[in-house]
């Protein structure tokens, strides 16, 4: 019964546009978990002794919360379904790290090093420094950049068709950008 349970509220996740994969395979983790145990609904304890078993803090929470998530789904359906609080195993300890912001000097220093890579005379040099020059000149996320291909350079900047959100957008790019990346006369320059 959680099976079935399960795959609807894996099928609804993706006929919704999410990939789902990785919530998928923790929340059949612990279907398996719990049906071994006899288990027909979602229980705040098989929640629990499931997600204790991780092996750090971080993954015990990440448990718990995916899990909890399931429930609510479940118990929106059948009120014998358990929901355990979020806090359950405590509250998160996690600290965002500051960023780090790169100065222009930094950034110069940074290409520099990877335009001196090994070995010379290869692309890997090139394309390391245009790959830190690119994402340093547009802000782009480094998935976006390793997404592009060459038809995305436009004359009207760089078309990112692959974004986090799946959505098209055009990136403007300063001319210096735009002469690297097209061999122009300012390819050779750092």
């Amino acid at each position: 019964m959680l099976s079935e349970n399960l795959d609807r509220h894996i099928n609804l996740h993706h006929a919704l546009g999410f990939k789902f994969r990785t919530q998928a395979l923790l929340l059949r983790n612990f279907v398996a978990y719990a049906e071994v145990r006899g288990e027909q609904v979602v229980s705040v304890d098989r929640i629990l002794a499931w997600a204790v078993e991780a092996p750090s803090p971080e993954q015990r929470r990440n448990r718990l919360l995916e899990a909890r998530r399931f429930a609510i789904a479940m118990h929106a359906e059948d009120s014998r379904h358990e929901v355990p609080a979020a806090d359950a195993l405590g509250r998160g300890l996690f600290t965002r790290r500051i960023p780090y912001i790169y100065s222009q000097e930094d950034i110069g220093r940074l290409m520099a090093a990877a335009a001196s890579l090994e070995p010379a005379g290869t692309i890997r040099p090139v394309t390391f420094a245009t790959l830190f020059g690119l994402l340093a000149a547009t802000g782009m996320r480094i998935s976006e950049a390793l997404a592009l291909r060459l038809s995305d350079i436009t004359g009207d900047g760089l078309v990112i068709e692959k974004t986090k959100f799946k959505k098209s957008r055009l990136l403007p790019l300063h001319p210096s950008a735009t002469g690297r990346l097209s061999g122009g006369p300012t390819a050779g320059r750092h």
